[in-house]
């Protein structure tokens, strides 16, 4: 009795007693997380393109009259209701991911707050989708809607990064040229993702099929400023890149620039054939997860720069990452290059 009563109380800190995860559970756990993150954003476009934004006409029931998706409401209805189910996919992978990181030895109270975060942003997202309807698809809360779930994804993906690596001081790996170029190109990035929400509220897929009031700024206007701010962050990409080789700097930010190069890449050729093709659903689907893709590659950019060691459970310990021989500076870090 005694044990089930501690069980209610607080579960979390029940399991984290008697469960240790090995470091690769807790990496695989913080990796389902994200790669829900990334799923509930696609499933959320898929919802638009397919006009079955208001399938369930109202929140939290699907009706006014049944809390799930009837023969009645036809494919628009399953597919909106599908969509809300998976919300609950998505808090159990959360879940798993509070659970592993939670219970892992020794305690990492930043990464568990990390982990805890997504869980409030999967519980605000979900109140905001429930707004969006009730709302019937403003394209400025369907904008927000979006944007809440970049954040999940932005912390899912820095919960990932960040359970595979210590606790330690963070030490750069490069010098202030490249980490000035860096944060511009994250900045970069962050107004990218801002203009594709404007593109998407002015733009022809208003997500029902019923006339929804669309953002009054001029589409073809928003579409170029967003194919120039693409480029921008292409070019910054390529400045950093070459600021990095010029520095000698290490391997893995090297490598990770060069991913982020090729994905946006990628990205901007699914983008042009969009547009020159008159945008049909299945090239704008391919552009939404693309957009997930290059801001996961902007992240891992972000945080390859520095490093702090080995995950205190690698190789039998929180004394292996003080173990670890710590490489020199690379070349020109001294003087700021």
């Amino acid at each position: 009795m005694s044990k089930l009563l501690e069980f209610a109380r607080n579960p979390v800190a029940y399991v984290a007693r008697r469960w240790d995860p090995a470091q690769r559970v807790v990496e695989r756990a913080t990796l389902t997380a994200l790669a829900m993150s990334v799923l509930i954003v696609v499933t959320g476009g898929v919802v638009r393109l397919t006009g079955s934004g208001l399938g369930c006409e109202t929140w939290p029931k699907c009706s006014g009259d049944s809390l799930i998706a009837t023969p009645e409401m036809g494919l628009h209805g399953a597919i909106e209701f599908g969509n809300r189910l998976l919300t609950y996919v998505l808090c159990a992978a959360v879940g798993w991911a509070i659970l592993a990181v939670r219970s892992a030895k020794p305690r990492r109270r930043d990464l568990s707050r990390l982990a805890w975060s997504q869980f409030w942003l999967v519980v605000a997202n979900a109140l905001m989708g429930g707004m969006t309807v009730l709302m019937e698809l403003n394209p400025y809360t369907v904008a927000v809607h979006f944007l809440l779930a970049t954040a999940l994804l932005t912390v899912a993906a820095v919960t990932w990064l960040r359970a595979r690596e210590g606790d330690g001081e963070p030490r750069p790996l490069v010098g202030t040229r490249p980490r000035l170029l860096s944060r511009a190109l994250t900045v970069a990035s962050v107004a990218l993702i801002v203009a594709g929400t404007v593109v998407t509220g002015a733009g022809p897929h208003a997500g029902d099929s019923s006339d929804v009031p669309r953002m009054g700024v001029d589409w073809e206007a928003a579409t170029r400023v967003h194919s120039l701010l693409a480029w921008a962050v292409v070019g910054a990409t390529v400045l950093l890149w070459s600021a990095l080789r010029a520095a000698g700097a290490p391997r893995r930010p090297l490598a990770r620039t060069r991913e982020l190069f090729l994905v946006l890449m990628a990205q901007g050729a699914i983008g042009y054939a969009q547009y020159l093709t008159e945008l049909p659903e299945v090239l704008v689907a391919l552009h939404l997860f693309g957009s997930c893709l290059v801001w996961i590659a902007v992240l891992r950019m972000l945080l390859s720069l520095r490093e702090r060691g080995l995950p205190p459970t690698v190789d039998g310990g929180a004394d292996a990452t003080a173990a670890l021989p710590r490489s020199a500076a690379p070349a020109g870090l001294a003087a700021g290059r």
